[in-house]
């Protein structure tokens, strides 16, 4: 499949004027063709005309419709082949497995929300029938369903450039809802962006779906996306990325005539409790898989585990020694983009020049451009409970020990901790007690708790939570992966006394789809 550097309105392909980009091979630092153009104004209104001309039929597509046209979107991509991850690997620097993985992933994301769409149960159908003898007063015939919100607006996100970019969890959970999508590309990987694109366009026109299902936009700056934000025709937003960059997005979605939700991953630093009994009984090998999760795929995970709590005395010598011996002959790995690699390097720089914190070790230096040399800190409690700028993220491959002087001062930083994506237990039997009086905490402070295992590697499934109270998510109530992932872009409709032939299929007498429902209480598929 051949690139061309034009974004994908509806059914045709465009090139942009507003200005024009390439993308770059963060390993060698090599610009690549083909030459991208931006979007601006004119493409954003055409992309939301499109979308809104489009809702009212996708969101009453039949749910078998919908799951093949999600099955179809993965074939496609799956299609697309070799040339798909080469591209990917030239754009990120990421290597062939981890992208081969991430494929994997991605396709198998738009699988399982197929799933869920044929099973319906999301719909949420609920059916009091009327009670016209109740005294003192009668009731109506009351029946309530889900609806999808209307189009939706997904920003690519730089370091999943499959799975949480044009056809990733944001979309894939917006076209299950009925949602038609205008995905902002991601600047540092367009070409990859504008392949899988095509896979999705194709998907939508050979399933007879209207063209504006989907549309991808490039663009330099926030103009675009600022600008495809405040469009009245997007309900609501996914994006992953910065404190910084949600923070703005949230700001334009709260400042419309009509403020929608933004559904934002942002900032983590994911804490690991290495509990006292564990730590007594293995701390080499949590010292050396510390490592590995934290320098895996050069630390550039929503869950790397920034921050870790012990209490300090012999057993966290141990692991420090295991720790600092296995950073240090840790491999420099390439980051996704310049940009990244400067703010980490700046990141590492602020925290090794505190006066409050001590260098542990560092990875192997670097060899090549935007490499990331891992480094290891720590401080004591006091100091970072002193200096909120301790808990800033560092997206990279950098932790930060904090020494306790006890167990009752590791849930006295727990609970000064911002909200997070993860929070996970080293623990063993003997350490039951005090981890029960800690996951409170925890459950006020994170989205999801883990036992003796590190917080890199998101399982898609039914039960997974990607989020966590702000600033991890914008909203702690929802989820970026996972089925529940969903009921992001829904919302409740409720029918009173409407005629049945006027009722949707899933509230009509006889359950025409044979999904689950609530009927005067009581879950059947009746």
């Amino acid at each position: 499949m051949t690139i061309t550097g034009e974004m994908l309105i509806g059914a045709s392909a465009h090139r942009g004027n507003q200005s024009e980009f390439r993308a770059v091979d963060p390993a060698t630092g090599e610009a690549l063709d083909p030459v991208f153009g931006g979007g601006g104004a004119a493409e954003v209104e055409r992309a939301c005309a499109l979308a809104w001309a489009a809702f009212d039929t996708f969101r009453e597509t039949g749910l078998e419709q919908r799951a093949a046209f999600l099955e179809t979107v993965a074939q496609n991509i799956l299609d697309i082949g070799d040339d798909l991850i080469t591209r990917a690997m030239a754009e990120t620097g990421l290597p062939r497995a981890r992208l081969e993985g991430e494929r994997g992933r991605t396709l198998g994301q738009l699988r399982l929300f197929a799933q869920v769409v044929r099973e319906g149960s999301w719909v949420e159908a609920r059916i009091d029938p009327a009670l016209p003898e109740r005294k003192p007063l009668p009731r109506a015939d009351i029946r309530q369903r889900h609806i999808a919100l209307g189009p939706v607006a997904v920003f690519g996100a730089s370091n999943f450039p499959l799975a949480f970019s044009v056809a990733g969890g944001d979309t894939a959970s917006a076209f299950a809802a009925g949602c038609p999508v205008v995905v902002k590309g991601h600047g540092a990987h367009p070409g990859t962006s504008e392949l899988v694109g095509r896979a999705v366009q194709a998907a939508v026109a050979s399933c007879g779906l209207p063209e504006g299902v989907f549309s991808l936009l490039f663009g330099n700056g926030r103009e675009i996306g600022t600008a495809l934000v405040a469009d009245p025709r997007i309900k609501a937003v996914g994006f992953t990325g910065s404190r910084g960059g949600g923070l703005a997005l949230m700001g334009v979605a709260a400042r419309r005539p009509e403020p929608i939700p933004v559904y934002a991953e942002m900032s983590s630093i994911n804490p690991v409790f290495l509990m006292p009994a564990a730590l007594a009984s293995r701390a080499e090998a949590l010292g050396k898989a510390f490592v590995g999760s934290l320098t895996m795929g050069a630390g550039q995970f929503c869950t790397n585990p920034g921050i870790l709590l012990a209490v300090d005395g012999p057993e966290l010598d141990r692991f420090v020694a295991a720790a600092t011996e296995a950073l240090g002959g840790s491999a420099a790995s390439t980051m996704l983009t310049p940009g990244i690699h400067a703010a980490f390097d700046s990141g590492v720089a602020k925290l090794a020049g505190s006066g409050a914190v001590t260098t542990l070790a560092r990875g192997l230096a670097c060899s090549g451009p935007n490499q990331a040399q891992a480094a290891f800190f720590t401080a004591t409690a006091e100091a970072f409970l002193a200096d909120t700028e301790l808990q800033e993220e560092v997206f990279g491959a950098a932790s930060l020990l904090i020494r306790c002087p006890d167990v009752a001062a590791m849930t006295v930083v727990a609970e000064r901790l911002e909200g997070q994506l993860t929070a996970t237990l080293q623990m063993d039997a003997a350490d039951k007690g005090a981890v029960a009086a800690l996951i409170p905490t925890l459950e006020r402070k994170a989205g999801r708790i883990l036992a003796n295992g590190w917080p890199t590697g998101v399982e898609v499934c039914h039960a997974m939570v990607h989020g966590g109270p702000f600033p991890a998510t914008s909203d702690p109530r929802s989820t970026s992966v996972g089925t529940l992932a969903i009921r992001r872009f829904l919302r409740p409709v409720c029918y009173q006394d409407i005629p049945a032939d006027l009722l949707p299929e899933s509230l009509r007498d006889g359950n025409p789809q044979g999904i689950w429902r609530r009927i005067d209480g009581t879950l059947g598929q009746e």
